[in-house]
């Protein structure tokens, strides 16, 4: 069966919950010299990461994803999770020296949310190759390392596979002239309302030009 080699990040989420309103414990004249500290008594931990989440989607319609990229020493659960979800590892490499990418949020009772982002070995992610793995039909390159975004594309091209490209929140990473060898490159491209405003702006280019 062909399968779906999505690039991205394999990423644990940490989920806090602070029982009150950060607007209460922030004093607005004193932010320069801000030093502030949040009971979160509520915790949770999620797989996430884009490459992740798109392979536990796409494996639950029936696809067969390929998740590629570079994760750390503390991966183990995480690995334990997409074998028992029969989603290969095959496109994983293991930094040993290096944590797994993650994401520290809290969130209050107004839905306000502060987040920490650790990367982690997701700044190797150039390390995974596209032409290593076979019978690919389809390619997706997520938000990931920068350099690792650039040389997926690259690889999908030079192995003749379509790909979506989806710059989400790695889009600060690029400037017109990367979106546009992005954007000539890719087959399709997948944007909220909002990113599409930024690539337009960023490369100068209208909706049929990036189209």
């Amino acid at each position: 069966m062909s399968k779906a080699l999505i690039c991205g990040s394999l990423a644990y989420d940490t989920i806090m919950v602070f029982e009150d309103n950060f607007s209460n414990h922030i004093l607005p004249n004193q932010i320069h010299k801000l030093n502030v500290s949040f009971f979160v008594p509520s915790m949770r931990r999620e797989f996430g990461g884009v490459a992740g989440n798109i392979a536990y989607n796409l494996k639950l319609m029936g696809g067969e994803p390929v998740p590629m990229g570079t994760v750390g020493q503390d991966f183990t659960p995480y690995s334990k999770h997409l074998q028992s979800l029969d989603i290969t590892l095959d496109g994983v490499i293991v930094k040993h020296e290096m944590f797994t990418p993650q994401a520290f949020i809290t969130t209050d009772q107004e839905n306000n949310q502060i987040t920490a982002f650790h990367p982690g070995a997701m700044s190797l992610s150039h390390e995974c190759k596209v032409g290593d793995h076979k019978d690919i039909s389809i390619g997706i390159v997520g938000p990931d390392g920068r350099d690792g975004m650039i040389t997926h594309a690259q690889g999908f091209v030079d192995n003749n596979i379509p790909f979506i490209f989806d710059p989400g929140q790695a889009m600060p990473l690029f400037d017109g002239n990367d979106l546009k060898k992005f954007i000539e490159q890719a087959t399709w491209m997948a944007v909220n309302d909002y990113e599409y405003e930024l690539v337009r702006k960023r490369t100068g280019w209208d909706a049929k030009e990036i189209a």
